[in-house]
């Protein structure tokens, strides 16, 4: 018998306080022992996550050429954008391999500037997250070389990653073999 969401008890498979069949909100139905969410993904808080949602709107030249490469996910690589990671906002992040990717143009220069990338930097570590910093004049010039460079890296924090956990590295991305054989045929 469903439950009615007047009847008072929390739904099974999680203590977060919500009751009976409501649908979960906010990223609360992705729990990890459930099968959902990531260990690797981090986030901020409400105010947080609201400026990242403004910034997607508002991405600069060089971030919105990369994001156009980035979210056909070269080399099998999830890539997010403006993605909120404790009080900062990551220009694009990478959850499989824990790597930021922040495209440096005329506002990264300065002394303010160094020390807020110092901070950043340091955080980042602290959630055992890479950064690489990309410059937007090198999006700009050769978009294709960034990309490279961006997966490259990820490959290699992929293998690393895989060395750690004792695991052989297996492909991200499987390229088609071809279409599924039609009903009744086998594959040869």
């Amino acid at each position: 018998m469903p439950r009615s969401k007047t009847a008072g008890s929390a739904c099974s498979g999680c203590d977060d306080g919500r009751r009976g069949s409501d649908p979960p909100r906010h990223g609360e139905g992705d729990h990890p022992k459930d099968g959902g969410g990531a260990p690797s993904v981090i986030t901020g808080a409400r105010d947080t996550l609201k400026r990242a949602r403004k910034l997607r709107s508002e991405m600069t030249l060089p971030e919105t050429m990369l994001w156009r490469v980035l979210r056909q996910r070269p080399n099998g690589f999830k890539f997010r954008r403006q993605h909120p990671a404790g009080i900062y906002i990551l220009d694009f992040y990478c959850p499989a391999v824990r790597l930021a990717i922040e495209v440096d143009g005329r506002t990264h220069d300065g002394e303010q500037a160094a020390q807020q990338h110092a901070a950043r930097s340091h955080f980042l570590k602290s959630q055992h997250i890479a950064t690489l910093r990309v410059p937007a004049a090198a999006i700009m010039t050769n978009l294709e070389a960034a990309t490279m460079r961006i997966v490259q890296v990820c490959k290699e924090r992929a293998m690393k990653i895989s060395e750690r956990q004792g695991k052989t590295p297996v492909p991200l991305h499987h390229p088609a073999d071809g279409p599924p054989p039609r009903s009744g045929e086998d594959r040869a």
